[in-house]
């Protein structure tokens, strides 16, 4: 008779291994179901077992219970942080511009002290590689690590520098991926500057979130390569187009780790997908109502 082979759990393989790492989001209910889409996906790509996943939520979310058996399936550590505040109350917000978005500029505030650094991730988006070259980046006296999204010749950028006053800045960030430095974050970033700065220039905000962001701290923030870490699915011709045929289709299932569903036409919201890699979403959003029947 055979000895029986017995398949150790995610967190039985983590024993030994390297410190869990920390994952942010900022979510209401209405996008609960995107988070367990790009949470499934990360926890596909990742090579480390073991996730600590932290959620900034205005009020508990009605479909926590779902949220926490979905993790407990995963072996995910789920760790809810209600604000319960209104904090942002003053400040522009749209239907696209919540005020929960406002929530990572002050996560520091609400994660545990013990924590020296999460990565925050939007809920538009799919992760197809491991994150861990870019969790484990040392971004010494940065304050996080971001990617752009501009245009080639660098108009974008120049006009960013004018709308928003801030000429050290390299670049401007797209705020949908931060690799957050927590210590040196306590340290500089100050909840007055941020809600005198949105009282201020509320006029001159056209992504508010993201805007103060880079008016306030773009020149300590550290450039990762948005066709690795922030590829904005839109433009993957352009992509192509302006690397010489070097990020086509075959190079960015390889290489890039997040695949950003940015703009107003989302893969959830058709049942005929249309869009750059809506069909591989599509797939995930497949895998996870499997996984839950």
């Amino acid at each position: 008779m055979h000895d029986e082979q017995i398949t150790p759990s995610r967190s039985e393989l983590s024993l030994g291994m390297k410190e869990p790492m920390n994952i942010l989001f900022s979510i209401d209910d209405g996008y609960v179901e995107q988070f367990k889409v790009t949470l499934y996906s990360l926890y596909q790509n990742s090579d480390n077992p073991e996730l600590d996943v932290y959620v900034l939520q205005k009020q508990k979310l009605a479909k926590t219970v779902e949220i926490q058996k979905f993790c407990n399936q995963l072996e995910i550590n789920y760790h809810p942080i209600i604000i319960g505040e209104r904090a942002f109350e003053d400040a522009p917000t749209t239907d696209r511009y919540p005020e929960t978005i406002y929530y990572r500029l002050l996560a520091h505030e609400y994660l545990p002290e013990t924590l020296d650094k999460i990565l925050y991730l939007d809920a538009d988006i799919l992760v197809t590689n491991d994150i861990s070259p870019l969790y484990d980046l040392e971004i010494n006296d940065y304050l996080y690590a971001a990617a752009s999204h501009v245009n080639e010749n660098g108009l974008v950028d120049i006009a960013n520098k004018v709308r928003l006053e801030n000429y050290q800045a390299k670049t401007y960030y797209n705020s949908g991926t931060l690799l957050m430095n927590l210590k040196k974050i306590r340290q500089e970033v100050k909840r007055q500057d941020i809600l005198d700065y949105i009282r201020h220039n509320d006029y001159r905000l056209f992504l508010p979130d993201q805007d103060v962001l880079n008016a306030l701290y773009g020149h300590k923030i550290f450039q990762v390569a948005e066709e690795i870490y922030n590829f904005d699915t839109r433009y993957f011709t352009q992509y192509e187009l302006q690397s010489k045929g070097y990020w086509n289709l075959d190079r960015v299932i390889k290489e890039t780790v997040f695949l950003h569903f940015c703009g107003r036409e989302k893969p959830w919201l058709s049942d005929n997908p249309r869009g750059n890699f809506f069909d591989l979403y599509k797939h995930y959003q497949h895998l996870v109502a499997k996984m839950e029947c």
